[in-house]
């Protein structure tokens, strides 16, 4: 590990493991969604109802893949289809009430996690590493050329 990069190789394949510990996907206490349908709700909640057409170019996905993901969350109840608010063909998918429940669930679960992780940081620590974080995920999704919505 005489480079840095490797170190943050290192560090990532790590927190790509231990992010079970922090935000499991089986449990009671939150909502329950897997990691895809947690990930597609999110962006959906962000970008507001979208198309597969629309999945597919934010998410870099083949429309297959997404219409396998979509067809499960229909069935679970979190997503809906309707028609295209601004008069498109294509019928797009909207948060069901349901699904806004348990994506805050989950995401109430995740926070609570990471809080329980970073109880030691300072403050200033906790800030520095989210600042940090998304100066990452944002040179990630300028070379991929998706950026994400962020609040």
């Amino acid at each position: 590990m005489d480079k840095p990069t490797h170190l943050i190789e290192f560090e990532t394949m790590l927190l790509g493991r231990h992010s079970h510990l922090y935000a499991p996907r089986s449990r009671s206490a939150g909502g329950n969604l897997d990691r895809s349908a947690y990930v597609l709700l999110s962006r959906i909640r962000m970008d507001g109802p979208m198309s597969i057409s629309q999945l597919t170019e934010a998410f870099g996905l083949d429309a297959s893949t997404l219409n396998r993901q979509t067809a499960a969350m229909l069935r679970a109840g979190v997503v809906e289809r309707i028609a295209d608010p601004d008069g498109g063909i294509a019928r797009k998918f909207r948060i069901t009430e349901e699904g806004e429940r348990r994506l805050e669930a989950d995401r109430a679960f995740n926070i609570q996690g990471l809080e329980r992780v970073l109880e030691h940081w300072t403050p200033e620590e906790v800030a520095a590493f989210a600042a940090t974080l998304e100066r990452f995920n944002r040179d990630i999704e300028r070379l991929d050329g998706r950026p994400w919505p962020r609040p």
